[in-house]
């Protein structure tokens, strides 16, 4: 139901872009988000944005990150700027409420960043 692309290796202070591709019915009414996992950490909570694009986001990215809704392509996209090693992580799509009656994820995404 989600499809996650985008990831890859970059140096400290590049960019990456990550999409996520969803189902109309979930794009249209579920709040949908970026979750990331560091080796040996929790998953995390990195951006989410609703179906009327309000958004939230971790501490540690805002101001450089930016999560947004591509209505056309029915895909949520988060633009990743001034990348930091501590960035990396393998980065998670995940869709709740709306017509879900549980959260969903897609596969995750590895974001490395070189110092």
């Amino acid at each position: 139901q989600l499809q996650a692309s985008g990831g890859g290796l970059v140096q400290a202070g590049g960019s990456l872009r990550l999409s996520c591709a969803a189902s109309e019915s979930i794009f249209r009414t579920a709040i949908m988000g970026w979750y990331r996992q560091a080796p040996g950490n929790h998953r995390e909570l990195v951006a989410v944005i609703d179906n009327i694009g309000k958004t939230n986001y971790a501490h540690s990215v805002k101001g450089r990150f930016t999560i947004s809704r591509d209505n056309a392509k029915i895909t949520v996209l988060l633009q990743m700027n001034d990348l930091k090693p501590e960035d990396t992580a393998v980065y998670y799509c995940n869709a709740f409420g709306g017509i879900l009656s549980r959260q969903v994820w897609g596969q995750g995404t590895l974001v490395t960043v070189s110092s």
